[in-house]
């Protein structure tokens, strides 16, 4: 089932949410649990029933190896949390990753092994890490005496169910126990408001740019010649949909669990405003970045073993952070990309510190060129996340430099909407570009949706949230213009994950 689609908009969400305050008037936190575990299962079993057992029986495992862990730490626990991590690795390399290693065999050795077609079970990625980092937990003590119940909601909670955020137990547990039952609180108010301001960037913002990039995409993949305007086109428009897409599902996540009084971690920050590629990495997908660094980056080490230990700590993070993406040589390079990008930046802000005739903080013009340089290696970097092989990847980047087929200046604008005279068609694409790039670039507008729950000295005054009928009016406006798009629901990218 998808956040944008009348289904959750206008049948399984009010459903869940009248039954749940229902419950809820007994001031017990039981029976609404267990009412939400039944409704999260539902929502996953709408996509493929078949693997809600498979999703029932890792949680049970894990729950069950995580009571294991904490009663034997001291003795057999190394053991045994090693044994739980493979188990939950196995079963991830297994549906995901089974196809690519065979294929990858049989490139190297020249093999014929038949490779599997296996359907992917939705989320696995977002609970296996959730799980992992679960145990990693207990076995370190972090873990306080939880019942099976709320573990098994902290895994299923339908709106970080598919796509993330990643949440951490700590974080979210502890809210189980003092859900939201009035619905006057302030909190449902908030939580309508993400929740469109999401569902407007789904189905307004990234879902109208989507056929700019997807059109020049699959051009280059049927190796038609592309000039140097189209790759960088459709390089740009697909880091627009990208990122309207993964936050308006972030958005929507965030809001959606406000409605029940549950607090999500804010998944964004106003990434393409980063001045350094550590900065994007401190503003994209951070749940993701987070759980990188706390188990990955620093049990590796982290920074505490000099430079050259350091810089191969950030690449393997950042290739396995890639990999975890999907099973394709491209985003593994995606990774190993970035990885040497976060390695250079630290180099580079190592010598600055050395140099002791510079300021001590950038200057406004080195946090432009900063800005400028960061935004176009990311840029570089989403070729590689988007193309389906790598041939499409050097075809677009022989484009982007100039080498291409038809190496010209101008941008075919057939390619984008052939029903559509040209001269329109270049107006609505320059015009959707232009649009959401003021969105995400002017300092003007807040950094992002937290902002606008924010209530500090750096927030404008005018962007802070007050609940009274300008904002009621922001956000009806807003809903109804999403709902007017919500014929043709679309999957959010992030879902393949």
């Amino acid at each position: 089932m998808l956040f944008n689609s009348y289904e959750f908009v206008f049948l399984f969400l009010p459903i869940v949410l009248a039954v749940f305050f229902q419950l809820g008037r007994r001031r017990s936190s039981t029976l609404p649990t267990l009412w939400l575990v039944a409704a999260s299962l539902a929502f996953y079993a709408y996509w493929r029933s078949a693997y809600v057992g498979l999703l029932l029986a890792s949680i049970t495992g894990n729950y069950l190896a995580g009571l294991a862990i904490a009663r034997y730490r001291k003795r057999r626990g190394r053991g045994l949390l090693a044994g739980s991590i493979t188990a939950n690795l196995v079963l991830l390399a297994y549906f995901k990753y089974a196809g690519f290693l065979i294929g990858t065999f049989n490139d190297l050795l020249g093999e014929q092994l038949a490779i599997p077609e296996i359907v992917l079970p939705l989320a696995i990625s977002f609970f296996t890490f959730n799980q992992i980092a679960f145990l990693v937990d207990v076995y370190k003590g972090y873990v306080h005496d939880y019942g099976f119940f709320d573990y098994a909601l902290f895994i299923l909670f339908f709106p970080h169910l598919i796509a993330g955020p990643i949440v951490h137990h700590r974080d979210i547990i502890p809210q189980f126990r003092r859900f939201n039952f009035s619905f006057s609180s302030p909190l449902v108010s908030i939580g309508l408001m993400v929740f469109s301001i999401g569902l407007f960037k789904k189905v307004v913002l990234a879902d109208h740019i989507a056929p700019y990039a997807n059109a020049l995409f699959d051009s280059a993949a049927r190796a038609e010649a592309l000039t140097c305007v189209e790759a960088w086109f459709g390089a740009l428009a697909y880091a627009l949909q990208l990122y309207f897409d993964f936050s308006g599902y972030s958005d929507m996540a965030v809001g959606g669990a406000l409605l029940f009084g549950v607090r999500f971690p804010w998944n964004f920050d106003a990434p393409y405003q980063a001045t350094s590629i550590i900065d994007f990495w401190r503003r994209w997908h951070i749940s993701l970045s987070q759980f990188l660094r706390e188990y990955l980056y620093i049990p590796l080490g982290g920074n505490r073993a000099g430079r050259l230990r350091r810089s191969a700590n950030i690449l393997l993070t950042m290739l396995l952070g890639g990999l975890w993406h999907g099973a394709n040589w491209t985003f593994v390079l995606w990774g190993g990309l970035h990885g040497g990008y976060v390695v250079v930046n630290h180099l580079w802000r190592d010598w600055r510190a050395r140099q002791r005739w510079l300021p001590r903080q950038p200057t406004r013009g080195e946090r432009t060129a900063g800005w400028c340089l960061t935004f176009v290696a990311v840029l570089i970097a989403w070729v590689l996340f988007r193309a389906q092989d790598l041939s499409t990847t050097l075809a677009i980047y022989r484009s982007m430099l100039g080498f291409g087929p038809d190496s010209g200046w101008t941008l075919d604008a057939r390619l984008l909407l052939p029903h559509l005279p040209a001269t329109l068609q270049d107006s609505m694409a320059f015009a959707w570009i232009a649009a959401l790039c003021a969105i995400c670039w002017l300092p003007s507008l807040p950094r992002q949706t937290q902002a606008l729950l924010a209530d500090d000295a750096g927030t404008p005054p005018r962007w802070r949230l007050r609940l009274g009928r300008p904002w009621a009016v922001g956000t009806g406006i807003l809903a109804w213009l999403a709902v007017m798009f919500l014929a043709r629901p679309t999957e959010f990218l992030y879902y393949q994950f």
